[in-house]
């Protein structure tokens, strides 16, 4: 069965045999921009200056990894030429704009895409539904009922619209998973210091790391290759070996969350791999011990400016510029020891599977004063050790597979294997 290519791999071969150029690809996804409701996919939005991008590589081979791939870039991210707002308007009044690219977008940029615009985030990224009191709340250009979820809600809403093939985020506790996962898009973040940090805004940098999301597992390595150098990896389904979560958090996961886990449970098994339950507990403590380390370090970055953002978020960095050093010191021993204890699941396993999110949807308009910690249990495991993660998509809601840190290779090429075998599933 001939199985089609996935979206990026498609736009490559079409470009490099001259049936799609640059400029009409660029074209037609920036005719999609400002898709949801609300029209905020974007804050930063100058179709002239991408439409130049993409002429100006008519004048270049092609070859690169990424030659005329629309991509879209989170408003945490320096581009030259435009003021970087953190998805708050206090910051786009203050901050000049850039004089030099972000290394995220100087190597976007080395690969030959195609940077489409600076996407809406929770703001500071601070947040995880993708409500914004400055921008507007970002809601899912297939359905204006529910928010894409957060900090990287636009760029979610960027790849679900069609105004970009990719779209760069970043995930402290959770900000490119839960929007991919909400959105039903692939999704991956990097393990903590894998890459480069120069000109982007940090939330909390012992958790920050960057990631991106696109339509198609198998488009993942592809932007790991461009952005970081990541070697290709050779992973033998039948060597792998799987943990499936199983108790503890589960409870807390409402049923068709449940259901689509079994999807992929059983699509892992089908693989060849090795599988096996685990159990994990101590997982629950996750966002006890994550929660003041981030406020603290967030509190620092903002001195002194806490009243001009939205009050839940003020309100938690001044928690955390009210502990102490000594308090610090504390949650940072068990942080050692919550590592220490997931990295012995890895003696085990190479790869753990559970759910993105206990819930498969955030309506909008609802209150979500309480959805906060409830979905940080299920990502600040990873956001706590550092792990490199690849949200699997699903509907209604997508599954995180997480690899042991620095095994991001092994975990994107597991993750192209397994797309591969849902794009014949879906094709049959």
């Amino acid at each position: 069965m001939e199985v089609a290519p996935s979206p990026i791999a498609k736009l490559l071969k079409e470009i490099s045999a001259g049936s799609a150029s640059p400029e009409a690809v660029v074209s037609a996804a920036l005719a999609n921009a400002n898709g949801n409701a609300g029209k905020n996919t974007y804050l930063v939005l100058d179709a002239e200056w991408s439409q130049n991008q993409a002429r100006s590589l008519a004048q270049h081979a092609g070859g690169r990894s990424l030659f005329g791939v629309p991509v879209a870039l989170k408003d945490c991210f320096d581009l030259e030429g435009f003021v970087t707002s953190s998805g708050s308007r206090f910051y786009a009044s203050h901050n000049a704009a850039a004089s030099a690219d972000s290394w995220v977008a100087a190597r976007l940029k080395a690969a030959g895409a195609v940077i489409t615009g600076k996407t809406h985030l929770h703001q500071l990224a601070y947040g995880i539904t993708g409500e914004n009191r400055d921008y507007g709340d970002c809601l899912q250009p297939d359905d204006a009922s529910l928010l894409t979820g957060g900090s990287s809600s636009g760029s979610a809403a960027a790849v679900q619209e069609g105004s970009a093939l990719a779209a760069i985020g970043t995930d402290t506790g959770g900000s490119v998973r839960a929007p991919a996962a909400l959105c039903g898009l692939a999704g991956y973040r990097a393990s903590l210091g894998v890459g480069d940090w120069r000109g982007g805004a940090h939330l909390a940098p012992s958790f920050d790391t960057i990631g991106w999301l696109c339509r198609d597992l198998r488009d993942l390595p592809l932007l790991a290759h461009a952005l970081f150098d990541l070697a290709a990896a050779s992973v033998a389904p039948a060597t792998a070996r799987v943990g499936f979560l199983r108790e503890g958090l589960l409870d807390e996961c409402e049923r068709s969350v449940l259901d689509g886990r079994g999807l992929w449970e059983e699509r892992i098994q089908r693989s060849g791999a090795h599988t096996e339950l685990f159990q994990a507990d101590f997982w629950r403590e996750s966002y006890e011990i994550y929660a003041p380390i981030q406020a603290h370090e967030a509190s620092i970055l903002h001195t002194g400016f806490y009243d001009e953002f939205e009050p839940a978020i003020a309100e938690r960095l001044r928690w955390g510029a009210s502990l102490t050093l000594a308090e610090i010191g504390e949650w940072r021993a068990k942080q050692e020891t919550f590592v220490r204890r997931t990295a012995e699941l890895f003696t085990r396993f190479d790869f753990l599977l559970m759910p993105a999110l206990p819930v498969p949807r955030l309506v909008a308009g609802a209150n979500h004063a309480e959805a906060r910690p409830r979905i940080l249990r299920y990502t600040t495991p990873g956001s706590l050790t550092g792990l490199p993660t690849v949200v699997l998509p699903a509907q209604p809601i997508g599954m995180q597979l997480m690899a042991a840190h620095g095994r991001d290779a092994e975990l994107l090429a597991f993750a192209y294997l397994l797309g591969d075998a849902l794009a014949i599933e879906l094709a049959s």
